[in-house]
């Protein structure tokens, strides 16, 4: 283009950089829609086999050596899980791909044995891994290779969870805390959209959110409630965030042996399952998220989902960790916000937000998520409540190679992992 100025070359150099993302954008959002609707049909078929057939639970010691055993057969025995997604974003560390089917069926296989884990932070492997592939076959460099793994990252969440905005937000938010990606805004979210659009195309996420019908108004008394509520849910993902890091030391320095840990870590969700008398803590949880904001209440919830959840995940098994943490929020949030004068399901909604935010240490992401879940009613609320729960949580989060760029109480440089 030489007989152009310099602003109109770059000009077209930008119109032409914004078709070839959506392009891609796109390809990516269809190709990881599919394979998440594909993981999202195996984990519900999973859970209802087990739903219909219990006894499947007795299965929890056999099948945290099969998948420590899956992984060492494909050479992936010391995979990081989402802490090396985090890294292929940030320092474009190579994602391989043999990572998509190994979360796919390992996750399916905790939940249909029974261990207690989500989805959505395996869907962040899932996506990342497979569009770094594509990413390789489009012989992209490495700094679109970094967009394209945060694409991966916004499709499969998106498509798993039924929440776009939210997923888009939250693949650039997460890595880095302070410093969004803003290069990455209109891949992520083309992706994201591409993803939730394939997925409703299989009839996925057709009950939009959860029903919450008593959100307060901005005012005085709800303020200080929240904010209250808010502080409550800091202390929770700490809480949560310290016992997802030590679990897995514990089972390391007392059961040295990978197999063996997977196995006792499966007989003591085994057993505490028969204790309990119920699965309510097995799988994800969100039909007892459900049951919870339509009314249900059950005091010792949160604290045996933590319970549930360290020893599923610390001893080897797969899966997420961002429902469990919804789901711990929900159950405080029902239990402690009646108790400041908050309305039921207001509170579990609050939790869930809350919660989410300081587990996870994305402020904006947890305002969206608290939008798309719960609708626009009492949103500056929700905001508060995340707010608190980010400023007071610290610098722990669920993911040990996010990086928390600025302080949360000073204007200043920090730059530090999560603990």
């Amino acid at each position: 283009m030489p007989h152009l100025s310099g602003r109109a070359r770059a000009s077209v150099e930008n119109a032409a950089a914004f078709v070839k993302w959506l392009l891609y954008s796109c390809l990516i959002g269809v190709a990881v829609g599919l394979v998440a609707v594909a993981f999202h049909i195996g984990i519900d078929l999973a859970s209802e086999l087990r739903g219909e057939h219990p006894q499947i639970i007795w299965l929890l010691p056999i099948a945290g050596p099969a998948i420590i055993l899956m992984y060492r057969w494909c050479g992936m025995e010391k995979d990081r899980g989402t802490n090396l997604v985090l890294v292929a974003v940030r320092d474009a560390e190579r994602l391989k791909l043999r990572t998509a089917p190994l979360i796919f069926l390992s996750t399916i296989l905790t939940h249909l044995a029974g261990g207690s884990a989500g989805r959505e932070g395996a869907a962040l492997q899932l996506g990342a891994s497979l569009s770094a592939y594509i990413g390789r076959l489009l012989r992209l460099d490495e700094n679109d290779g970094r967009i394209v793994v945060m694409c991966g990252m916004a499709a499969a969440f998106s498509a798993l969870f039924g929440t776009p905005l939210t997923a888009a937000v939250f693949a650039m938010e997460v890595v880095t805390v302070g410093r969004m990606y803003y290069a990455a805004m209109v891949p992520c979210m083309v992706s994201s959209y591409t993803a939730a659009l394939v997925a409703h195309g299989f009839n996925l996420h057709a009950i939009h959110g959860y029903p919450v019908h008593d959100a307060l108004d901005l005012s005085l008394l709800p303020i200080l409630q929240v904010s209250a509520l808010g502080i409550g849910c800091a202390v929770l993902s700490i809480v949560f965030c310290v016992s997802m890091h030590a679990a897995p030391r514990l089972y390391a320095k007392y059961l040295p042996n990978p197999l063996v840990r997977a196995a006792a870590g499966g007989t003591l969700v085994l057993l505490l399952t028969l204790l309990t008398g119920s699965q309510t803590y097995n799988g994800a949880g969100d039909s007892v998220i459900r049951r919870l904001l339509a009314g249900d209440t059950i005091p010792e919830a949160f604290a045996l989902k933590i319970l549930f959840t360290a020893l599923t995940l610390g001893a080897g098994f797969r899966g997420g960790e961002i429902v469990p943490v919804l789901f711990t929020g929900c159950a405080f949030g029902v239990w402690a916000g009646p108790m400041l004068g908050l309305p039921h399901s207001f509170s579990g909604a609050l939790g869930m937000a809350a919660a989410f935010c300081g587990a996870t240490n994305c402020p904006l992401s947890s305002i969206f998520l608290a939008f798309e879940l719960f609708g626009g009613d009492g949103l500056p609320l929700y905001a508060l409540c995340c707010g608190a729960s980010y400023m007071l949580s610290g610098y722990y989060g669920l993911y040990s190679e996010q990086k928390i760029i600025y302080s949360k109480f000073k204007p200043q440089w920090i730059d530090k992992k999560t603990h």
